[in-house]
């Protein structure tokens, strides 16, 4: 496997290289709508993959090959094809990263965060995000599936530890299941636990490519509504991950467009939708055909009708 790719697109890490330090599925948890397919290596020990000197040369290479290119980069990424605090090695691998004067994002599951030396490892990292997919230890087992030796509670402990020291920007991703997560005593439940963790960024997300278990479909958009809805009345910033890249409050001077990046990120009430269209001198029809085309969806929540883009799967 390469262990360096890329740049590519993020809404999240805007130009990101990406840096892959785990081999295919080795994971704690076996999640069902996992991208990548069955956990192959399930365990919780940590030890080396690869040495941080043989992923700084993997990265000096790309970037020198990037850079050469005349392309940029926004964040080393390391978004492994398994879990990156299972890496005995991260710490030291993200010290030599520094050395490249770019920022460094990891993106994990969370569920190492009991042990005070992953805790002590990822808070080296500028931009972080964990998973919080779920309320409750049973949903968490439905969901995220994990290894029999983890423990729920104490997983949350060490996300909340982790929070009150990281000094970088935080990030939770909820990954949303129809029919399994998605209910409103579900979402009441996990905000409860994002809350505790106080994230800069709350992101709502669905699956998107093809899951692990062939029975798992996204949440549907009315879901995603309430979602957002109890997500906003509780933390500082939620925004959607559901597959559709788009430039977030930008005036591009194309309102479709404009109308579409925003709902890609949250979704807007009419009287926001109305406003927007004002300030474009335009109408209503610009509304109702992009509903018609099937790229925009309306949905009731509240007593709150919502208008978000249609979740973009692969």
């Amino acid at each position: 496997m390469d262990l360096a790719y890329g740049p590519v697109p993020s809404r999240r890490l805007h130009k990101s290289l990406g840096i892959n330090t785990i081999p295919p599925t080795t994971c704690p948890y076996a999640c069902v709508y996992c991208q990548l397919g069955p956990t192959t290596t399930s365990g919780t020990d940590r030890r080396e993959f690869h040495s941080p000197d043989e992923i700084a040369a993997a990265v000096r290479e790309r970037l020198d090959a990037v850079r050469s290119a005349g392309e940029s980069v926004d964040y080393l990424s390391i978004v492994p094809d398994g879990e990156p605090t299972l890496d005995a090695n991260l710490g030291g691998t993200i010290d030599r990263l520094q050395d490249f004067d770019v920022d460094v994002a990891v993106i994990s599951n969370g569920s190492l965060l009991a042990d005070p030396e992953v805790r002590a490892d990822l808070a080296r990292a500028d931009w972080v995000s964990i998973k919080v997919d779920a309320g409750t230890a049973t949903t968490w087992r439905q969901v995220d599936r994990p290894n029999g030796r983890l423990d729920f509670e104490a997983i949350q402990r060490g996300k909340e530890a982790f929070a009150a020291d990281f000094d970088g920007t935080l990030t939770t991703e909820t990954m949303l299941v129809d029919g399994v997560n998605d209910e409103a005593h579900h979402l009441d439940a996990t905000v409860d636990r994002v809350a505790a963790i106080d994230p800069d960024t709350a992101y709502i997300a669905v699956p998107t490519r093809p899951p692990d278990e062939d029975w798992v479909d996204p949440a549907t958009e009315a879901a995603l509504a309430r979602a957002y809805s109890i997500f906003d009345e509780r933390l500082d910033t939620v925004e959607y991950l559901i597959g559709a890249e788009g430039p977030a409050f930008a005036a591009t001077g194309d309102i479709r467009a404009d109308l579409l990046g925003v709902t890609a990120v949250h979704p807007m009430r009419e009287a926001d939708v109305r406003e927007m269209l004002d300030r474009d001198d335009a109408d209503w029809a610009v509304v109702e055909d992009l509903i018609a085309s099937g790229a925009l969806l309306e949905r009731e929540y509240g007593g709150t009708t919502y208008y978000l883009r249609a979740i973009q799967t692969e």
